[in-house]
């Protein structure tokens, strides 16, 4: 299928999975919960975590999850710089080897079909961080995943999200 296919042909109504299956929904909710709780348990900083779910999302070509992890890390305080050169981030001067060891162990979750997640990727992770920070970010990218497919597959409409104030 071509592009200008896409754009000749009406949208095709896609499956409500919220309304359809609200069990299965509810329990991808509670997994997502149950991910962030064990991450603020380990102390793995929310801004590190929307910086994962912006580059599994970028590599899954997801514009739901796209819109609305760059608007959260923005209202966290993210720099635009950041988030505009997270998709290049191995040739900028612009992040932490914190970070860049969790955006390498995200790359290889997200991409597991090529090369599963080598060793030295996961001994680098394993380098900065400690298990259960390592447990917590495998858990953020493997939600964030299945976050991307859910909303492709539905083709869940970007631009209407917006990040929850903060509170002072």
């Amino acid at each position: 299928m071509s592009d200008n296919d896409s754009i000749s042909r009406p949208a095709l109504s896609r499956v409500a999975l919220k309304k359809i299956t609200p069990d299965v929904s509810a329990a991808m909710g509670s997994l997502h919960a149950a991910a962030v709780s064990a991450a603020r348990d380990a102390k793995v900083e929310p801004e590190l975590l929307e910086l994962v779910r912006i580059r599994a999302s970028q590599i899954n070509g997801c514009a739901f999850c796209l819109d609305m992890h760059t608007k959260d890390a923005r209202a966290q305080g993210e720099t635009e710089q950041r988030v505009y050169a997270l998709n290049a981030w191995r040739e900028t001067p612009f992040f932490t080897e914190r970070e860049r060891a969790a955006l390498a162990l995200t790359e290889a979750v997200t991409l597991v079909h090529d090369g599963h997640v080598p060793d030295a990727v996961y001994a680098e992770a394993a380098e900065v961080f400690d298990e259960e920070q390592t447990a917590a970010l495998i858990w953020a990218a493997t939600v964030i995943n299945a976050y991307n497919r859910i909303a492709i597959a539905t083709r869940m409409v970007p631009g209407g999200y917006q990040p929850a104030r903060k509170q002072n």
